[in-house]
Parts: structure tokens; sequence; C-alpha cells
């Protein structure tokens, strides 16, 4: 394991978890050039445990790793933690790229790329993660049948059950319960709740779509459900007889 940073004074808190140490090397010194505290790591195992122990404000992992792939590191690390995650490979396939985002990364890009492209979505990320997501203006608590959603709490309950979500499905879901049939498009949704600085593809706000239907999948008679609109987005429709209370 490689630990080239100290504790994030005054710095932000970078991992690289790349096991080429060219670009290993390539990605901390344009780092630490803008300020940044580096953790390095050149294994899976090591960097999953830099991870969850040093709490980085900012995760760029290889897909290639030794010990435990990249794709595995980042599954772990998303059912943990809403860190942003930037994914390195060199793998050009689209389908590939959808795989990274359906794992959870924010952001892709393949190699070779340039430096300068690299650090502007390392901002770009770091910003988004650090402004507060828009929630729909004078409702904490949504209501629709038995399903309550509290943004004070952050916790969705259906009936007795509480539904577990990470932060962006919680605002994700709020957004789209508090404007019911209304539709909204992949583009209007990230900015609403990734920020306008998000670089990332907006097949994201599909993978977290389907996230959210997954969860809801045990309860069958949900009083609302999340509609498609193909070619447009998605909107929320509520079930006859349950009305939405704020």
């Amino acid at each position: 394991m490689l630990d080239a940073g100290s504790d994030p004074a005054p710095g932000r808190l970078v991992l690289v978890v790349e096991d080429e140490e060219s670009v290993r090397m390539t990605l901390r010194y344009n780092l630490a050039s803008r300020g940044y505290v580096v953790l390095e790591a050149d294994a899976g195992p090591s960097g999953l445990e830099l991870a969850r122990g040093r709490n980085p404000d900012l995760v760029v992992l290889d897909l290639m790793l030794p010990g435990l792939s990249g794709e595995e590191v980042c599954r772990r690390i998303r059912a943990e933690s809403d860190v942003p995650i930037l994914m390195l490979t060199a793998r050009t396939a689209e389908s590939d790229k959808v795989r990274g985002l359906d794992l959870g990364a924010d952001d892709y890009m393949t190699k070779p790329f340039g430096v300068q492209e690299f650090l502007a979505r390392v901002e770009a990320l770091l910003r988004r993660s650090q402004r507060p997501a828009r929630r729909t203006p004078a409702a904490t608590v949504l209501k629709v049948g038995e399903v309550m959603v509290d943004s004070d709490a952050r916790r969705v309950m259906v009936g007795s059950s509480e539904v577990k979500m990470s932060p962006r499905e919680f605002t994700l879901l709020f957004h789209l319960l508090g404007t019911p049939g209304r539709v909204h498009s992949r583009d209007s949704l990230l900015r609403a709740v990734w920020g306008p600085s998000f670089h990332g593809d907006s097949k994201t706000v599909a993978v977290h779509i389907r996230w959210l239907r997954e969860k809801f999948e045990a309860f069958p008679t949900l009083p609302f459900r999340i509609t498609t609109v193909f070619g447009v987005g998605y909107r929320v429709d509520l079930a006859p007889g349950s009305p939405l209370q704020r």
C-alpha cells in the first residue's frame, strides 16, 4: 500500500487507486500542484482500505487493478459512501462506460487522457459535491399513502418499513415526488440533483432511477410509480386516490 498524503489541511483529499506507476506519478504531481493532498494505492484491496479509513473527498479509480478489480472496489465504496468517483480505464467501448456508471461512478475517462481535462473533471466533481442539492421549496415532508419522505431526517418510510437510500438517491426521489405528473429531462435532473458543474454522463440518472425502482420492488401496492417518458425523461405518477400531502 502506498500513502503519499497527510490529513487534508487545507487541501482536499484525493485518493488515486492506480497500478501503473507512471500514471500514478503524473496524477499525483498535477493534483499536488493544484493544492490537493494525494493518497495513493497500487492495488484494489489497499485502495478500498484507504477509502474506508481516510474518508477522501474524491476517488480516482482505475478499472484494471491487482487483488480486487476496480469495478468491485467501486461497488463496495458506493455501497458505503457517496464520495465522488472518477473512473479511469483503457477500455473504450460504450458498454464499459455504462458498466462503470452502473456501478456508481460519477464520471469516466478513457486512457490516454489530457491532464488539463482530468483536472477540470476533478474540480467539477468536487464543486458539485460541496453544493447542497436543490429541494422542492417549502416542503420538508412528503406523504403519499403509506409512503413518507422526510427531508430533514433523510428517511424514507413505507408504513413501518424504512427504505435505505444513499444521499443522492434520496434527493432524486424527493425532487421527483415533490412534482407529481411533471416530466423531468435527464439534463434537468442532473442540474437539480448533481449540480450545474457536474460533467458526468446523463446515463447516471437512468442508473439511479433503476436503483430507486429496485428499492421499492418489495412493496407491490406502492401508491406511486416512476414512469419513463421515452425520449424525454422521467415523472412520478400517483395512484388514483393517493394525493400528495406536504
